[in-house]
């Protein structure tokens, strides 16, 4: 389901206007005014709004950059110490609440989880009052859940509390009128939509990149290894990797190719696609590509190699090039040596711009841009989808889950953990046989190894209380655990700010 943005752009104006107070007796349709009262009249009018719930989860596309250049696994990088400012604030732990970065994200969540809630208020009876039934109504709102409870979950684990409404979409009179909910509401309302998802939708889908019940209870497994319910994660997951649906590719390298996209590995992934060119560089993240991809290649790169050019952001550490052992086949699939790369290919005849500010030597392997998976404006529509839960991610969570459970299940923690472990080394002789607190950092580092570049670092860091440990000085304990709260939501909302902003 590549083509997340093929709604008309009326739509949103139809969300964000419609709620307006009406003058007199006027009645806009005499007038030929689209109202919302012409909406949601057919089974295609519900299925083609549907696409619109998940339109946003393409905007949330520096959510993955912010979750490693947090970290200890990137650097914001760039071509100066200017360049790209709200990524160098949060790589530097000097994020304020003045941030393009984190405010795109806030507003991008907040406009899907708008669009989910239109579609929940007319679930019944639509706007003019009438009910609209067909066949798999239940299962569209099963995918329509899930969407509102990953929003959410994208929310709270950034911000903590935010404001948390389900009833409506919020419409320009209610500025000001909500406030910040306890993370533990915010995460009692995920449970509920991910649960309801579950019980309605199917077990897999004709169309690719459509969310199954596999990926709402992987999603839930996540969610409830957030919030430290440890036996209930080890459940949730157990369901997902007993379902035998997904597989572990051999090659690791091929799950990031585009020809690895939506494959035996995948339980959700982001779409994206370069098949409706955009050229608008004022909303770099509302096209249908990925601009991720574009940023973190090579800036100035000339030659015959199959690689483009880009604009060197996000770019790994030697700190996690030096985290893997020999022999492990996922440090090349993560981290690109350039100038190992170079010498391994004088065919090539490469060149590059030389020391990107924050010079690692090491480049972003795992969505670096390809030639010829663009188009239109070449910079924003890299077709890449991002590989949001993959199988090998069940599977080290759900090791984690039952090591950390009321009554431990060490053997298969390290049955979990060893799976992912040899298929990266291809063989067995690099098994984890430690248990107990040995076991769960096992199982963390290799979260670290299997996810780097995949925006799960920084968040495994703070939710597991090793940041502070881990990230040194510039993390600041009581603070950072957090980004602040968009000061344009303050200023309008009057929305409470997270504590050291």
């Amino acid at each position: 389901m590549k083509r997340y943005l093929k709604v008309v752009s009326c739509i949103t104006c139809v969300l964000i206007f419609s709620s307006c107070k009406k003058w007199v007796d006027n009645n806009p349709q005499d007038s030929y005014t689209v109202t919302d009262q012409q909406y949601l009249q057919s089974e295609s009018d519900y299925r083609t709004m549907e696409v619109s719930v998940y339109t946003p989860l393409q905007w949330l596309n520096q959510m993955v950059p912010v979750g490693d250049i947090a970290s200890d696994n990137a650097v914001s990088g760039g071509e100066s110490a200017s360049d790209v400012m709200s990524l160098q604030q949060i790589d530097d732990y000097t994020v304020n609440p003045v941030n393009s970065t984190l405010s795109d994200l806030w507003q991008s969540a907040y406009e899907g989880i708008n669009r989910a809630n239109y579609m929940t208020q007319y679930k019944a009876k639509n706007p003019a009052g009438m009910t609209v039934d067909f066949a798999g109504k239940e299962a569209l709102y099963g995918e329509v859940y899930f969407l509102r409870a990953f929003y959410y979950f994208s929310l709270v684990k950034m911000f903590g509390d935010v404001p948390l409404f389900v009833d409506k979409r919020l419409d320009l009179g209610s500025s000001g009128t909500l406030k910040r909910a306890p993370k533990a509401d915010v995460y009692k309302q995920i449970e509920l939509d991910l649960n309801n998802a579950i019980t309605v939708l199917p077990a897999a889908q004709i169309q690719a990149g459509r969310i199954t019940k596999y990926a709402a209870q992987a999603l839930l497994g996540k969610v409830l290894l957030y919030e430290n319910k440890y036996d209930a994660a080890a459940a949730m997951l157990q369901n997902v990797i007993n379902a035998n649906a997904f597989t572990l590719v051999s090659d690791f390298g091929s799950i990031f190719l585009a020809s690895g996209e939506n494959g035996p590995e995948s339980v959700f992934e982001i779409q994206y696609s370069n098949t409706s060119p955009y050229y608008n560089w004022g909303g770099v993240t509302r096209g249908q590509g990925n601009y991720a991809v574009q940023q973190c290649g090579i800036r100035g790169l000339n030659g015959s190699s199959p690689y483009a050019p880009g604009w060197s952001t996000n770019l790994p550490t030697q700190n996690l090039a030096a985290a893997y052992a020999p022999g492990d086949q996922r440090k090349d699939v993560t981290v690109l040596d350039i100038e190992a790369y170079k010498a391994a290919h004088p065919s090539y005849n490469i060149t590059y711009q030389v020391a990107p500010y924050k010079n690692t030597g090491l480049y972003n392997q795992k969505y670096l841009p390809r030639k010829g998976e663009t188009s239109g404006q070449v910079e924003l529509n890299y077709l890449n989808n991002f590989r949001t839960i993959r199988y090998a991610d069940v599977l080290l969570m759900a090791a984690e889950a039952y090591n950390k459970s009321a009554t431990p299940n060490d053997t298969k923690a390290q049955t979990y953990l060893n799976m992912v472990r040899r298929r990266a080394f291809g063989d067995n002789l690099h098994d984890v046989t430690a248990t107990g607190s040995a076991l769960y950092d096992a199982i963390l580092n290799e979260r670290r190894l299997e996810l780097a570049m995949e925006g799960e670092r920084f968040f495994d860091l703070v939710r597991t209380g090793k940041a502070a440990s881990v990230l040194g000085p510039a993390f600041k304990t009581g603070k950072n655990e957090l980004f602040p709260i968009p000061q344009a939501e303050i200023d309008i909302s009057g929305l409470t700010q997270n504590p050291g902003y």
